[in-house]
């Protein structure tokens, strides 16, 4: 199985594209550091003539020590190979320290490019934001890091590793390159040949990683808003499938590391079974034991060892390396490929819903979708909102912030709810959301339980709209008819007509209009997340201070056309007006609730004549 566009993306990948790109860069890089590279040379050749040595002097104690019957000489030449052997530590020592000159300047380089990057696409797109960029300036970037060294280490070891045992091999016998070099070259080939598929797959299958990476940080950041309008289905779809894109990248991936697996079994093991077959033929033709023995030395202990870092290095580090540093040479990381619409980023802290995940952002090719059916026809007897016995509390031994609250509000009812900052209002609208699951007692909204039920989609019976509205990145049009995605130009306008939105409207453009979120005030956040709630189909309306930055007028112009709204409204109110405009009010005091009209509550609740006396007494 291979991507549909498989062959594009390895033209794109390994082939003259990025590499013209990558080229010019790298050679600057290198030309600048051309004292680290002479240094780096010369600890090879020693590493080149230590491979040479080995082989060489086991042969030679074979043949003039051993089989001659001088076992001083064999000794002698033994010692020489051990000490060959020995001189490897300090040649590894001299290749590290030399090896540091390089990664460091280059991943200082990298990390100076990624910022640049993040800061020239925040000034393109102000409030875009780039969620790339802390992937490559962290995981990325060590990535490079990584791959570089081990790359640099493991091509410079088989190249000087590899000339030291092609001329070991020549000195003991030139017909031993005959018999060793064509499997060696043949499983060499075959792997050269997987690395632009490979690359094609490996870009495929970072893209996918980074894809689900963000989906996943989205998602996080907008969980309560998913959960309270009732699109936990259309959430996971997206991530599933953004999961079975990863999955597939990886199985693109395991075929080819198949491959590359018989390429190195080529490579890696055909040539010492080709040098024991020939072996009766070679040392009929002269070629001497000791020669022989050598040339398994120089294949077991030196070459094919090499051989097999060298394969496994550029197949997954080699590849790796290619496809991140193409993100470093492009102004933007490239787009997911097959990747279904973000889950949206919230213009504000989210700790509650507006609505549903917002549509992809303008220029993406998923269509909004309809969030569910239309809500369900609900008898005039049964309740908008009914709780029976609610209690909750933060953990097992802490006070309850509700406790065995009774409720029941009736369809078309307009409640206001009050009481002291952190007394359970924004807890209660929660509850009756779904975003929080009482610790005991039932909550349902227009007859059916907001947890643990298989009624309709709770986003066709309520919509939350908190203090902390938040718009996403898009038309007008589509921030307004989220909720309500066929609804009609006369039906938005005439929303924004009755929430007060006109002269807003009219200052982003129009309906049509791109809508940046950092453009906007808190204000008119709010205003346009109103506007969307008034469009609605669902019945209930929860307002959590979801007008606190407005003023008195803008205020009572929305709440007074939410309730004239069919359905039912429920408001956290922060102004007195609020509690007045409502048909019955809730007071909670954390110990109980009292619930009436504004006038019955000033007679029997203490609390509520002493927070009207506070509002009474405040500016706004």
């Amino acid at each position: 199985m291979t991507a549909p566009d498989g062959g594009r993306a390895a033209e794109h990948v390994a082939g003259s594209g990025p590499l013209r790109r990558l080229v010019p860069p790298a050679r600057r890089f290198l030309a600048g550091r051309k004292g680290v590279l002479a240094r780096l040379a010369a600890w090879s050749v020693a590493e080149s003539a230590q491979t040479f040595l080995v082989g060489y002097g086991v042969a030679q104690a074979v043949d003039r020590g051993f089989l001659a019957g001088d076992t001083g000489t064999g000794l002698g030449w033994l010692a020489v190979a051990a000490v060959a052997v020995v001189l490897g530590a300090p040649v590894v020592r001299g290749v590290f320290a030399q090896l540091a000159g390089l990664t460091e300047p280059l991943r200082d380089r990298l990390v100076r490019r990624a910022v640049a990057q993040s800061l020239a696409a925040a000034l393109a797109r102000p409030g875009g934001g780039d969620r790339a960029a802390v992937s490559r300036l962290t995981n990325q970037v060590e990535i490079v890091r990584d791959s570089f060294a081990g790359l640099v280490l493991t091509l410079r070891s088989f190249v000087f590793t590899a000339a030291g045992a092609l001329v070991g091999l020549f000195s003991l016998d030139p017909v031993l390159l005959v018999v060793v070099v064509p499997p060696l070259a043949g499983g060499l080939t075959l792997f050269l040949v997987t690395l632009r598929p490979m690359a094609a797959a490996q870009r495929r299958a970072l893209t996918a990683d980074e894809a689900l990476g963000d989906h996943a940080a989205r998602l996080r950041g907008a969980l309560r808003d998913v959960t309270a309008c009732g699109t936990q289905a259309e959430a996971e779809r997206r991530g599933a499938l953004l999961v079975a894109d990863a999955a597939a990248a990886s199985r693109v991936l395991a075929r080819w590391a198949a491959v590359r697996t018989l390429a190195l079994g080529t490579a890696g093991q055909l040539p010492v079974l080709v040098l024991l077959v020939s072996v009766p033929r070679l040392h009929g033709s002269g070629v001497t034991t000791g020669a022989l023995l050598g040339a398994f030395t120089y294949l077991a202990q030196a070459l094919l060892p090499a051989l097999h870092t060298l394969m496994t290095a550029v197949g997954a580090a080699g590849t790796r390396l290619l496809v991140v540093l193409e993100r470093f040479t492009t102004t933007e990381p490239p787009a997911p490929r097959t990747v279904p619409a973000p889950v949206p980023e919230p213009a504000g802290p989210a700790t509650a819903a507006t609505g549903p995940a917002p549509p992809a952002p303008v220029g993406a090719t998923d269509a909004p979708q309809r969030l569910g059916p239309e809500p369900p026809a609900v008898p005039r007897a049964t309740p908008a909102l009914e709780l029976r016995a609610v209690t909750l509390a933060y953990g097992a031994r802490a006070e309850p912030v509700l406790d065995a609250l009774d409720l029941r509000v009736e369809d078309g009812e307009h409640l206001a709810v009050v009481g002291p900052s952190g007394i359970g209002k924004s807890t209660l609208t929660r509850l009756v959301a779904g975003t929080l699951a009482p610790s005991s007692g039932v909550v349902r909204v227009a007859g059916h339980p907001v947890t643990g039920g298989d009624g309709p989609d709770p986003a066709a019976l309520r919509v939350l709209t908190p203090h902390q509205a938040y718009v996403f990145t898009g038309t007008v049009r589509d921030n307004l008819a989220y909720l309500r995605p066929r609804a009609g130009r006369a039906a938005i306008e005439t929303a924004v007509r009755r929430l007060g939105a006109e002269r807003l409207v009219e200052r982003l453009g129009g309906l049509d209009a791109p809508v940046r979120p950092g453009d906007l005030s808190l204000g008119e956040r709010q205003l346009m997340a109103l506007v969307r709630a008034h469009l609605s189909a669902a019945r209930l309306l929860l307002l959590d201070e979801a007008t606190c930055h407005l003023d008195a007028a803008a205020e009572a112009r929305a709440e007074e056309a939410l309730a004239r709204r069919p359905g039912t409204l429920v408001v956290v109110a922060h102004r007195i007006s609020s509690a007045v405009r409502a048909d019955r009010v809730l007071v909670l005091d954390g110990a109980g609730a009292a619930c009436g009209t504004h006038r019955e509550l000033l007679a029997r609740s203490a609390l509520y004549r002493d927070l009207v006396g506070h509002w009474s007494r405040s500016p706004g």
